[in-house]
């Protein structure tokens, strides 16, 4: 009777390595999406400790032009200045409900000379041009605006844009636009103006989702992916022993009381089928 012992191969050897790096691949991919479930669990208490607080002043929110704690996203702040409508730009390429459009980025120039970055909304592109159909204006002189922070956008690279546009909220090149003392730290999506605006204001920022997401499911899946691994080389080595060992008497006799046992499971139903489908062949052939 042979024994287990072809499993100590080079080949078999390779393919436990093969089952190993799967299996360390899959634990990789579980725990990043344990890593993403996380930081959405972050961002949702976010929300909810910041979204609807009452504002504060932006300069305990950034004392300095450069300032921004992530732990002060969405929190309100306001101010108080000019909005320098000559210097307004609009964002590219931002959808919003699968339509696409621009958001309207507008410096709001405050008394001691510094500039704020706000958002004023969203607009959607036109029906005949890569454009707004309109672009409202904002309040003129001065104009009390709350608006809730986020950090600027990265740079992208190799993405242009046309004159008065910009590829992203990237506040370090707005600096450089500007040329004057911006934040940098932090921009600002608008909440309200006071005076209201004589145009209608574009679509206010959507409040964010407040979802984990299915990223939990997909790590317990990456999981079962890598256990799988180990399960599929486990079925081929027995595959393998009971083809090495068809001819030893015991082995026979295990198969044999396998199809026994898988005949006793058939229903009477099977059986039917079985005599049926016969009989219709037998008819075909007559």
């Amino acid at each position: 009777m042979k024994n287990w012992r072809f499993v100590i191969s080079g080949r078999w050897f390779g393919y436990l390595a093969v089952a190993i790096v799967f299996a360390i691949v899959c634990v990789l991919l579980a725990n990043w999406q344990l890593a993403r479930q996380d930081e959405k669990k972050h961002e949702i208490a976010l929300v909810h400790g910041n979204y609807d607080r009452e504002p504060i002043a932006l300069e305990e929110a950034l004392p300095t032009l450069d300032a921004f704690d992530e732990a002060d996203k969405w929190v309100p702040v306001t101010m108080t200045g000019t909005y320098l409508t000559d210097e307004e730009l609009l964002v590219r390429n931002r959808p919003r409900s699968g339509q696409p459009g621009f958001e309207q980025l507008l410096p709001l120039q405050l008394a001691d000379g510094s500039v704020f970055i706000v958002d004023r909304g969203w607009l959607p592109t036109g029906n005949e041009q890569d454009l707004p159909d309109v672009v409202p204006s904002p309040p003129t002189g001065k104009v009390t605006v709350v608006a809730r922070l986020k950090a600027g956008e990265p740079a992208l690279a190799g993405r242009g844009a046309a004159e008065g546009q910009i590829a992203t909220v990237h506040l370090s090149e707005l600096q450089e636009r500007l040329d004057l003392p911006v934040y940098t730290g932090a921009y600002g999506l608008l909440e309200s103006e006071t005076p209201p605006p004589a145009d209608e204001a574009p679509l206010a920022a959507l409040k964010p989702v407040l979802d984990e997401g299915p990223h939990l499911s997909y790590a317990f899946q990456w999981f079962i992916f890598g256990l799988l691994g180990f399960a599929f080389l486990a079925y081929a080595v027995r595959e393998e022993y009971r083809h090495l060992n068809a001819d030893d008497p015991e082995e026979r006799e295990r198969a044999a009381e396998r199809e026994r046992k898988r005949v006793a499971k058939r229903s009477d139903a099977d059986v039917e089928d079985e005599l049926l489908d016969g009989a219709t062949e037998h008819e075909a052939v007559r």
